[in-house]
């Protein structure tokens, strides 16, 4: 069973997306509520997780896709990341910008944790209220066959 010394102890180069869905799905929510009081191991856990996309983009599924896709998790603060899907590529950056995301998604550090490791359902957790879309529902429900999500 993981625990948040686990995840502070986590050295990301080494491990694989698999090893990290395991470890998630090992977590409780007062685990990870534990994290989020961390704020500088929340910070390094959430970026290492979203720079890991750029890894395990699928340029073929994706196609000519364009798209800028916002990830928001709540919490003390909302920590920002973009992902923008262009020519086959995805670059991430840290923060807000100018620009109009073509999709918001928003979920707190447990749900976005659970989504990202491949944990829980996108589906499920948007129906549930779990995970918030705002704009453009069919690329938010397109977006996992463009990722190679790892399963615990």
């Amino acid at each position: 069973m993981a625990d948040i010394a686990d995840l502070a102890a986590l050295d990301f180069a080494s491990v694989t997306p698999q090893e990290f869905a395991r470890i998630v799905k090992g977590l409780s929510k007062k685990e990870v509520s534990q994290l989020a009081e961390d704020s500088a191991l929340r910070t390094r856990v959430i970026s290492e997780v979203v720079k890991r996309m750029q890894e395990q983009f699928k340029p073929e599924k994706a196609g000519s896709l364009k798209a800028l896709i916002r990830w928001e998790v709540s919490g003390d603060p909302v920590v920002v990341y973009e992902t923008e899907v262009k020519d086959g590529k995805v670059t991430v950056t840290e923060g807000r910008s100018e620009r109009e995301p073509r999709v918001t998604l928003t979920a707190n550090d447990y749900e976005f944790l659970r989504l990202v490791s491949g944990n829980a359902s996108p589906v499920t957790q948007f129906m549930t209220r779990k995970l918030k879309v705002n704009g453009d529902i069919g690329l938010a429900s397109a977006l996992p066959k463009f990722f190679d999500i790892p399963k615990a």
